[in-house]
């Protein structure tokens, strides 16, 4: 079977439409912030981001409002935790990590033969 019904398909159409306005929009009025220079932290908002537009398209428990005010509340916590880690150092080490190093080359070695 390829689909229950031509109404739940149209539903999927329209919300999933609106929704992506919804986020486009929400995105936009936040700024650059939350998708440019994305650290671990900033992966993670996105990641939810899209799982909430996942989960406002396929379950139909969920109203648009909802997965609206959702966007909404993650994309706020995400400045406020941006605006902790600008203004206090616990806050930036504790979202932001450090590169590690994970091979190092002595220095007597030419590149070439590693």
């Amino acid at each position: 079977m390829l689909f229950d019904s031509v109404t739940g398909l149209v539903r999927v159409i329209l919300l999933g439409a609106s929704a992506y306005l919804a986020l486009i929009t929400i995105l936009r009025i936040s700024g650059k912030r939350t998708l440019a220079k994305m650290n671990a932290f900033d992966l993670v908002v996105t990641i939810a981001l899209g799982s909430t537009l996942a989960t406002i398209l396929l379950t139909k428990d969920v109203a648009l409002a909802e997965g609206v005010i959702a966007f909404a509340v993650l994309v706020l916590l995400q400045f406020i935790i941006a605006f902790l880690a600008i203004r206090y150092r616990w806050a930036e080490r504790l979202v932001k990590s450090q590169a590690r190093i994970l091979l190092t080359c002595p220095p007597s070695a030419p590149m070439a033969q590693i």
